[in-house]
């Protein structure tokens, strides 16, 4: 009896977990994961990836001067084992989320302590922990996907954002 029980228990969670795997590729922006090691450092950014198809992004779908959740689904986020620069600025270790107020020219890019926010619908200002700005660039690649990668050159990396033709680059330096 205990052997059909287990053997049951076994074969319902296995099924529930296919039905979750399934789910996540139905997903129209899939989740998505970046990250980049250096000695004792780790960072980490949990996105989701909104697609382009063939619509125009930014200043559209993408309005510009409006915090934007820097992707889909869930506020984008980023952790960080140990404390690193970004822009220069200190950000101590921990788990933080990223949103971005994107313009013409340059992009507004916000550390938030408020983490687990569902878009910026709920996106508190007064949780800035800073916010800088940076230069918008053309990209030499049309991305379909909005997507987020490290270039990373020892103790620096660049954290790079990019949609369609549009890229920002953020300067990350690992300290000790």
């Amino acid at each position: 009896m205990r052997f059909r029980i287990t053997l049951s228990t076994f074969f319902f969670c296995l099924a529930i977990s296919a039905y979750s795997q399934e789910l996540l590729k139905l997903r129209p922006s899939p989740l998505a994961i970046t990250s980049v090691r250096y000695q004792e450092h780790y960072v980490k950014i949990t996105y989701s990836q909104p697609q382009r198809k063939n619509r125009a992004i930014f200043g559209s779908l993408v309005p510009y001067g409006k915090v934007w959740r820097t992707g889909a689904n869930e506020a984008t986020e980023i952790t960080t084992v140990k404390d690193i620069l970004i822009q220069n600025i200190l950000l101590k270790a921990g788990t933080y989320s990223i949103f971005t107020i994107p313009d013409r020219e340059k992009w507004t890019v916000i550390i938030n302590s408020d983490v687990g926010l569902w878009g910026a619908y709920n996106y508190n200002q007064k949780k800035d922990v800073f916010r800088f700005d940076v230069p918008v660039q053309e990209s030499d690649k049309v991305y379909d996907a909005f997507t987020i990668l490290f270039d990373h050159r020892n103790d620096v990396a660049d954290l790079v954002m990019t949609w369609d033709n549009v890229k920002i680059t953020i300067p990350i330096k690992f300290i000790n």
